[in-house]
């Protein structure tokens, strides 16, 4: 992903800000191998983050980044948020896709994120 994005579009975070109590780290497994993974970071608000849904490329079209939003939602619920926001980069249409299907729609950009023509901030309000 880093190379479809100019360096000031792109949000990574480091494997080691992940690595705090208030995140929860999900990885998806296909025939004995990780194919798929997901953060979700509580924001403090009582929403929370997904970090860089990623699925391998050999492993798409197994409903992977379905399941791990299925996965990601009910770990939402279980915490206790009211919502989960995502910032996506606007050239990755198949990801867009998944998260509008699972009912996201579009906000201003949240947290410390900034106005940026190439990503596309979301948000699903979470039902108990």
């Amino acid at each position: 992903m880093a190379s479809l994005y100019p360096a000031e579009s792109n949000h990574l975070v480091d494997v080691s800000s992940l690595e705090r109590p208030e995140v929860s780290f999900l990885v998806a497994r296909h025939a004995g191998e990780i194919v798929g993974c997901c953060a979700l970071v509580a924001s403090g608000d009582g929403t929370a983050e997904i970090k860089r849904l990623f699925v391998d490329p050999a492993a798409r079209g197994l409903s992977i980044g379905r399941l791990l939003m299925e996965a990601i939602e009910e770990e939402g619920r279980r915490l206790g948020f009211s919502a989960i926001r995502l910032e996506t980069g606007t050239l990755q249409p198949e990801a867009i896709g998944l998260y509008r299907r699972f009912g996201y729609l579009e906000i201003a950009p949240f947290g410390s994120y900034r106005p940026d023509p190439l990503s596309l901030f979301m948000e699903k309000r979470l039902s108990t």
